[in-house]
């Protein structure tokens, strides 16, 4: 095993366990991730950071997938220590393995960024939402101002390697917005003593319409 794949493998997990649980980022989770009620489906799962969050009385099902394995591990901790049931199982957001209109919510908190086609993710969550259902995303992204932006730029290519894929210039909103989605915003803001060409942070309810 090569040095990236070990990275990849057990440095990245951690990294992102510690850097997705920092209190700016746990404060913006606990005003979205309540929301989640009925049947409720979590894109990158992984780390069960957001399950401290759910209320649980408000959700009959509650699944979730993510694509590493030591982050399931850390998900299947959290699930137990919770008390209660969870499907989570090891997938990509390109190609959930759930049917269609499966779902009264989704959430996507921190995810959008590091997933390899953004647009066919975004597609499947709507794919498997109930008519009228609502995608929760949280994401960090693409920041509004030019000269942040072209610093985004310039740190992305070394930022992507370290960082499990993640990429600092995608747009956040607008990509939910053009998977057919209408977007009621929550927020949108540079998170605070963070850098700011990591620090976009844009979260809101998207919700699928009956078509």
């Amino acid at each position: 095993m090569g040095f990236g794949d070990w990275w990849d493998q057990h440095g990245v997990p951690r990294v992102i366990r510690f850097a997705c649980g920092m209190p700016a980022i746990m404060k913006l989770r606990s005003q979205v991730v309540p929301l989640a009620s009925g049947e409720v489906f979590e894109l990158g799962c992984g780390g069960g950071i957001n399950q401290q969050f759910y209320n649980a009385g408000a959700i009959t099902r509650y699944a979730g997938i993510d694509p590493s394995g030591k982050l399931l591990d850390y998900a299947r901790g959290e699930a137990e220590a919770k008390g209660w049931q969870a499907d989570i199982r090891h997938g990509i957001g390109e190609d959930i393995p759930f049917e269609d209109n499966s779902f009264d919510t989704v959430v996507c908190t921190y995810t959008l960024c590091s997933v390899q086609d953004q647009a066919k993710v975004v597609r499947e969550m709507r794919r498997i939402l109930k008519p009228g259902g609502k995608l929760l995303f949280l994401e960090h992204g693409r920041a509004p101002d030019p000269e942040v932006l072209r610093w985004q730029e310039r740190i992305e290519p070394w930022w992507k390697p370290v960082a499990g894929g993640c990429h600092l210039t995608r747009p956040i909103t607008e990509a939910v917005r053009a998977g057919g989605f209408a977007i009621e915003p929550m927020g949108a803001r540079y998170l605070p003593k963070t850098p700011r060409a990591i620090g976009w942070n844009e979260w809101g309810v998207a919700i699928k319409d009956s078509a």
